[in-house]
């Protein structure tokens, strides 16, 4: 497959990783920690890390394979997004804003048959354990062969379909735990059926195009499927068969899918599991889980891994850019004028976002940052939201704390507003809290720009000035870069 083509399934996506330079192969890796830590340590030590596919491994088929690090490369996280290998970070952002302006949901293709389907077990013959799913990190409470996954439900009011995703863990050969975060669309369509005492139908995906993986971890609007993003993003239709125990949607060209049901009288131990905050935040307690009645595979199946681990992890890039993009529209659409960037900061992903403007009038960066803070994109697990002035580079992290340093004051630029949207797999929520449900978090604003009333009289920055940079690349810079 080309590098300009729709990628419909994780098999294309690995051959264009592979064409692109950005795949290496491990044979023998043991999947009881050593592809966590080779995962890991790729993210931490290699500049740019690539895709990582496991195979070989002791007990199991040659060719039952785990991908992971899917688009940790920059080049990799660009493509899934349909846009040029070499774009940097803040065109990146503007290219997809402008992007999502033009697409146009694609509805999906149901066909009859797929390639999933070239391995059906049922009832007895379902075996989850078969599979070489990693324990990831050394604390874990177990396998989680649902890390890089997508979980499909319905809501039972709506009929409204989702896709989400969230950590499954292994209890046994057909039994497989869900722990869904309170407020995502998967928890509410749960508590729906539970209410109503009844089981939901789900669908669980573990291996497929890596952008269904982007769809189900980005919180889309409920009203938009998840499915027909993913086609919009592609330019072509999402492929997928009906699931014969749900009569959920299933992707057709997936590697591993299950069907079965959670009721809320059954439950089971679930975690720890070191998650993308990169702590042991939630522990071990009773979820519920995923009673298998029906397991499909594709013949010599990937399972796609997303390493949990403390940030940047595997999606950073990508998921920046959507989440930027988004906060950058919800500040435009609530009238924030002259926005120039807005980025997460890779260390601290979800807990730092900043956002730069061109200021116009007193108290424009205090809306920014309040707006950035409680819209949709920017609100969950969030900590800290820095303004700056236009001049600073948000993905700059040096300029950034630059900003800070100098052009804030503690005592005059600071906010805090309480009881904000978080999770269970914060690690900062005090055991008293997290005790009596209280899952929030407070949100510190933090004015970086120029103080709007003497901007003009702010000492002038000591800086070559871009036009005298320019000159000098051109007339030094083959002699300096090289």
């Amino acid at each position: 497959m080309s590098a300009d083509k729709p990628h419909p399934d994780l098999r294309d996506w690995i051959e264009l990783a592979d064409s692109l330079g950005c795949l290496k192969r491990f044979q023998g890796a043991s999947w009881d920690l050593e592809v966590g830590a080779l995962t890991s340590l790729a993210c931490r030590e290699v500049a740019n890390p690539p895709c990582l596919l496991f195979d070989e491994f002791a007990g199991f088929p040659a060719g039952w394979r785990v991908l992971t690090n899917a688009f940790t490369h920059t080049a990799l996280a660009s493509q899934i997004l349909g846009m040029p290998a070499a774009i940097g970070p803040t065109e990146r952002v503007k290219a997809w804003r402008e992007k999502t302006r033009q697409m146009q949901l694609a509805p999906v293709r149901e066909c009859a048959e797929g390639p999933v389907f070239q391995n059906v077990r049922r009832g007895s013959e379902v075996d989850l354990l078969a599979f070489p799913a990693p324990r990831w990190n050394e604390h874990d409470g177990g396998r989680y062969l649902g890390t890089g996954d997508i979980v499909v439900t319905r809501d039972p009011d709506s009929g409204q379909v989702n896709v989400g995703t969230y950590r499954m863990m292994l209890h046994d050969r057909d039994k497989i735990g869900l722990y869904i975060s309170p407020g995502h669309h998967g928890r509410i369509h749960r508590d729906k059926y539970f209410a109503r005492g009844e089981r939901m139908p789900v669908v669980a995906v573990f291996g497929m195009d890596p952008l269904l993986f982007v769809a189900g971890g980005e919180g889309l609007p409920e009203s938009m499927n998840e499915y027909e993003w993913v086609g919009a993003v592609r330019g072509g239709p999402v492929e997928v068969v009906r699931g014969p125990v749900t009569g959920l949607p299933i992707p057709a060209h997936a590697e591993i899918a299950i069907e079965g049901f959670v009721q809320a009288d059954r439950v089971m131990d679930e975690g720890p599991l070191g998650e993308f905050t990169g702590y042991y935040a939630s522990g071990t307690r009773p979820e519920a889980y995923v009673q298998v009645e029906a397991l499909y595979h594709r013949d010599d199946p990937i399972i796609l891994g997303s390493m949990p681990m403390r940030p940047p992890a595997d999606y950073y890039h990508v998921r920046s850019t959507i989440r930027s993009a988004l906060v950058w529209d919800a500040l435009e659409s609530a009238g924030v004028p002259d926005v120039q960037g807005v980025a997460y900061m890779p260390s601290a992903w979800l807990g730092m976002l900043v956002v730069a403007i061109r200021q116009r009038y007193a108290g424009h960066a205090r809306q920014a940052g309040m707006i950035a803070a409680q819209c949709r994109a920017g609100a969950y697990l969030g900590r800290y939201v820095v303004v700056v002035d236009d001049d600073i580079d948000v993905n700059n992290v040096d300029e950034v704390l630059w900003a800070l340093w100098t052009r804030s004051e503690p005592a005059d630029s600071i906010d805090l507003v309480r009881n904000c949207w978080s999770t269970g797999l914060d690690p900062r929520i005090p055991p008293e809290k997290r005790g009596r449900r209280d899952l929030s978090n407070s949100r510190l604003l933090i004015d970086a720009t120029r103080p709007f009333h003497w901007r003009e009289q702010y000492p002038r920055v000591a800086n070559p000035s871009e036009a005298l940079l320019a000159s000098i690349r051109t007339k030094w810079g083959n002699k300096l870069f090289t």
